[in-house]
């Protein structure tokens, strides 16, 4: 009788975990959508939890206007930019397109006056328009190369703007459903870890709540040190500029591309002082503030070592991509308070095995 249950309980164990894993091969086309979506509504439950109190408890409308402002925050401006970035790549193809036709244009009158290497850089122009038949010839069968390159980053690019469509679909329900799923994920961890389960749910809410502000914080300082470099370089659209910036900021290595342009337009001006600020002040200042204010915005409040944190950050988005931001510190602050907790309790059973007499 006592073998027959345990094979009827291993056999229910065994359909179990065959439908937890059918179920996840399910959800794993959409589990970076998720994810984001779960960050997103997690960073800003506040303002739900306002908006429903000022809707007498409507979670659902207090749902869909927090949604729609996040289509209007960051989907709109993203569709732009990708729309002003498909123009660009359009102009480059025709200016390509010209140059194999009539050849290069007379060199820029400024370019004989830079410092030392102005003649000899107008010569090197001369001679690429002399020669720009043979070097298209040359470089032709590379030409389908670079193509198949800029489609696959083309279908990468819109692979991740339908994936932020379907995260801010998928926020609606995070938002509407919330209270729900907290008691859901609490109830199952306390089935599997104890007591201990609201302690690691704290613990967990609380660094992904260090780790958004502190990308968000320095998103916003980075936008900020921007529009004060092109304000001071006299570089157009100064706060345009400085807005993009800060949408940049939220991916790796995103500013240098907004300040270098605006550097090499200086420099095509002319402004070779103001370019090299600029260079400068995007360097150490816009980028490396990034290395320096978001580790002490994560580890701010919390009782994580600074170098847990930064290993977290850096070992997270090398292991797991921008979503590594989230994860990396998160696992490591969980694995952290696991072992400390672990030493913690060896160390009081030590001493109170130890004998009164050694105290």
């Amino acid at each position: 009788m006592g073998f027959q249950m345990l094979n009827d309980r291993l056999m229910v164990l065994l359909l179990l975990l065959a439908l937890l894993g059918a179920s996840l091969w399910v959800l794993l086309p959409f589990a970076s959508a998720l994810f984001w979506a779960a960050v997103l509504a997690f960073a800003s439950w506040p303002l739900m939890r306002i908006l429903t109190n000022w809707l007498n408890g409507r979670e659902s409308v207090a749902a869909a206007i927090l949604t729609g402002g996040w289509v209007l925050l960051v989907a709109v401006p993203l569709l732009l930019l990708g729309l002003n970035m498909a123009d660009h790549i359009r102009g480059a193809t025709e200016l390509i397109n010209t140059m194999r036709v009539e050849g290069l244009p007379p060199a820029p009158g400024w370019l004989a006056g830079v410092p030392l290497v102005g003649e000899s850089l107008v010569r090197l122009w001369n001679n690429l328009d002399q020669q720009g038949s043979a070097l298209f010839t040359t470089i032709r069968p590379y030409l389908g190369e670079v193509g198949n390159w800029l489609l696959g980053r083309s279908a990468k690019i819109a692979g991740g703007i339908l994936e932020l469509a379907l995260s801010l679909v998928l926020v609606f329900f995070f938002y509407r459903d919330g209270p729900r799923l907290a008691d859901f994920v609490e109830g199952l961890l306390e089935r599997l870890i104890g007591d201990r389960a609201q302690h690691y749910l704290d613990l967990v809410a609380a660094t992904v709540q260090r780790v958004v502000n502190g990308v968000i914080g320095t998103a916003v300082a980075q936008g900020a040190l921007a529009l004060i470099g092109f304000w001071i370089a006299g570089v157009p659209g100064a706060l345009p500029l400085g807005l993009l910036t800060v949408v940049f900021s939220l991916i790796p290595m995103g500013p240098p591309f907004v300040w270098i342009p605006a550097t090499a337009w200086l420099v095509w001006q002319g402004e070779y002082g103001y370019a090299v600020f600029l260079g400068i002040w995007g360097t150490f200042g816009i980028s490396g503030v990034d290395n320096v204010l978001k580790p002490y915005l994560i580890s701010r409040g919390g009782n994580l070592p600074l170098v847990v944190v930064l290993l977290g950050v850096f070992g997270g988005l090398y292991a797991f991509g921008f979503m590594g931001l989230f994860l990396g510190p998160t696992l490591l602050a969980v694995a952290y308070s696991l072992l400390s907790g672990w030493v913690s309790e060896a160390r009081t059973s030590r001493k109170a095995k130890e004998p009164h007499g050694a105290e």
